[in-house]
């Protein structure tokens, strides 16, 4: 039930990564530009660890395929171009394994694993999304005098949702180990 639960969570908040971010403007905190989706996107590699733990690496590539299939989907659904699609599935693809391989080759406390294999997926959406999907190479929303600042924008909310993340899995009880005699 919990392995259930933890995926559909994931696929959830993705698809509402771009729903929110289609029906709201972005935010713009100083110079920094940054996608509302933004906020949930930085949980959603926290999700994806989840899903890891709970299901294997194995079966996690196919909860991330999934994810891949509704996040274009969705964003095609919610009129957004060809260019936003494809540049929210590239960006996926490598923003989702990078966080899979560096989680699981990483031999650290979990909260440690979580913290760096997000901060690296989270490098790779930002910039990766930002250039082929905002940027004149890709839709044009984006003049490449503001690129940096969209890039920075979503960096800076995916540290912190990162950070917060890392630490919730630090407080969380860890179970315990009984000795058999």
């Amino acid at each position: 039930m919990l392995k259930t639960v933890l995926v559909l969570l994931y696929l959830l908040a993705i698809v509402m990564a771009n729903v929110i971010t289609a029906n709201n403007d972005p935010v713009l905190w100083g110079k920094l530009i940054i996608p509302a989706g933004s906020f949930l996107i930085g949980a959603t590699f926290i999700l994806r660890d989840l899903v890891q733990n709970t299901i294997g690496r194995k079966l996690t590539y196919g909860a991330i395929g999934a994810a891949m299939v509704l996040s274009a989907v969705s964003s095609y659904l919610l009129g957004d171009t060809l260019w936003i699609v494809a540049a929210s599935t590239i960006t996926f693809l490598f923003s989702e394994t990078a966080d899979t391989e560096i989680y699981s080759r990483l031999r650290l406390p979990m909260s440690l694993r979580v913290l760096y294999s997000g901060l690296v997926g989270g490098m790779f959406d930002s910039v990766i999304f930002v250039v082929i999907g905002l940027s004149p190479i890709g839709a044009g929303f984006l003049p490449w005098d503001l690129v940096g600042y969209a890039i920075a924008g979503q960096i800076v909310v995916k540290v912190g949702m990162q950070c917060i993340g890392a630490l919730i899995v630090q407080l969380m009880p860890k179970p315990r180990v009984t000795a058999k005699a």
